[in-house]
């Protein structure tokens, strides 16, 4: 059984989330920012409808400017059941208004699969043509990674620009991409996803200048290939190096990247990685942590760039927290694979704290989208701290499943600020234990090395005698060395070999 449905209807004043996530987390410090700044710099420049760039007058190698401004959201029902659905499409619409777009209506489909010509099947386009004449739109989207033919068969038929959830993503990312390593991910990611669509995404880059010749015209064949071919493959040419151009870029960025992680792991400092779905409010939670001052702001893809901010654990020992690029279902493979250098700072973490949204639908798809792209970057082994966001917005029926679901879960409030005590002593049980136990009398003159016990290792007790100050600590291997000279143990113990 097949057919085309509406949905909800997704109107401009239909929110999609009504929850207050994201909020500027206020502060007993004045001077704690949020990202107001950035905030109002991204507001302050906003898509003016009509002035997009027409499909036919796009330059084949620039990567095209979505023309997002009233659009209409189409999928495809597969599997699961029609709430699984309608979240999906629902989270489409959430996707379409974060690039900047009105969205008027929202269809489906119920397929066994997608059909491999027109993505929702030849006799339902004229229905979708239909829908979009009546409302208006000038664009769809679709929700799913449509091939170069599907692309091309559906634009041909509605006369609309059509645009896949990959390409509707990867415009996002470009709109929030700030530093210039990000820009230079999106970039590379952007121009992977072209790639294969040179030839499929619009009429102007499959055409065929007609040459000189016996049957000349429009079609293929011997003597009839003219500009509009050689034109192509040089696009292609100049996309590839520019792709190999990239990652040559990135590389050495990451090179910088490295070179940060081995310092801090040389002087033993912790890593923490903040990880989770979209707009789950992880910068959020780095801000009320750590008073970041990162960029809070209700959309999805809201921060890409990853930040790291130290902190400190109650008995003083030095950690670092890291906010990382959100995750989402179905994430392009471009964008993970551009992003891998970023992600890698996930991968390296001592400890992972998955932020899960309270107040969404279906957590649970939540925490398994972002268990698949962990498991993609070799990140699903590490040690792992979930934790519940946004329950002052959450029912107590939904509280009270997940508290059911996950019983090891943290459950806190970033904008209220509720649990996250509970959340600092639960990442500082779960970080990693210094190797060696010390005993050791520093004189008053080395206050340099007491400084760096009490910032890396865990001081276990302390008392001030007349030649110095006697620490009994867990120190790293290294820092360990530094104090044999003034240890007052029997030599080579180490954790747990003391009586």
């Amino acid at each position: 059984m097949s057919g085309l449905r509406s949905t909800h209807h997704f109107g401009q004043e239909n929110r999609l989330r009504d929850q207050e996530s994201f909020v500027p987390v206020e502060d007993e410090f004045d001077d704690v920012t949020t990202g107001e700044m950035e905030l109002s710099e991204r507001q302050s420049l906003r898509r003016v409808p009509g002035l997009s760039t027409e499909l036919s007058d796009v330059t084949e190698v620039e990567y095209r400017q979505l023309r997002l401004e009233r659009v209409v959201l189409v999928g495809v029902w597969t599997e699961g059941t029609v709430t699984d659905a309608e979240n999906s499409l629902t989270e489409l619409a959430a996707l379409a208004e974060t690039a900047g777009s009105q969205v008027l209506e929202g269809l489906i489909q119920r397929r066994t699969r997608p059909d491999p010509a027109t993505y929702i099947g030849r006799g339902k386009v004229d229905d979708l043509g239909a829908v979009v004449l009546s409302t208006g739109a000038d664009t769809v989207i679709c929700d799913g990674e449509l091939s170069p033919s599907q692309l091309r068969n559906l634009e041909q038929r509605t006369k609309v620009k059509v645009v896949d959830r990959t390409a509707l993503i990867l415009d996002i990312f470009a709109q929030h991409a700030k530093s210039k390593e990000g820009k230079a991910q999106v970039e590379l990611a952007q121009l992977q996803y072209l790639l294969p669509r040179l030839r499929g995404w619009g009429e102007t880059l499959s055409r065929q200048t007609g040459g000189s010749g016996r049957g000349g015209g429009a079609g293929g064949g011997v003597g009839v290939r003219g500009p509009g071919e050689t034109k192509l493959e040089t696009d292609r040419r100049r996309i590839r190096h520019r792709i190999s151009r990239l990652r040559r870029e990135i590389k050495n960025m990451r090179t910088v990247r490295v070179t940060k992680r081995a310092r801090r792991t040389r002087n033993s400092v912790p890593a923490v990685a903040i990880a989770g779905y979209t707009n789950a409010g992880k910068s959020s939670l780095l801000n009320r942590l750590t008073d970041a001052g990162v960029l809070v702001e209700n959309a999805l893809f809201a921060t890409l760039d990853p930040t790291t901010r130290k902190a400190t654990t109650s008995d003083g020992r030095l950690y670092t927290l890291s906010d990382t690029v959100g995750f989402v279902r179905h994430l392009p493979h471009q964008i993970v694979e551009a992003f891998r250098s970023t992600l890698e700072e996930v991968a390296e973490a001592d400890l992972v704290v998955h932020v899960v949204d309270g107040t969404h639908p279906d957590p649970e798809e939540q925490v398994r989208a972002v268990h698949e792209v962990l498991a993609e970057v070799g990140a699903d082994r590490l040690p792992e701290l979930l934790v519940v966001n946004k329950t002052d917005a959450a029912d107590e029926d939904t509280l009270l499943r997940l508290k059911r679901l996950w019983p090891e879960a943290i459950f806190v409030s970033a904008y209220s600020g509720r649990g996250i005590d509970d959340l600092r002593a639960a990442i500082e049980e779960r970080l990693p234990q210094p190797a060696v136990e010390v005993r050791a009398v520093l004189p008053y003159d080395r206050g340099d090395l007491v400084s760096r016990v009490h910032r890396t290792g865990e001081v276990l007790s302390t008392s001030h005698l007349p030649e110095g100050t006697l620490l009994h600590v867990r120190v790293s291997a290294a820092l360990a060395a530094e104090l044999a000279p003034f240890d007052v143990a029997r030599e080579g113990q180490a954790v747990g070999s003391r009586p």
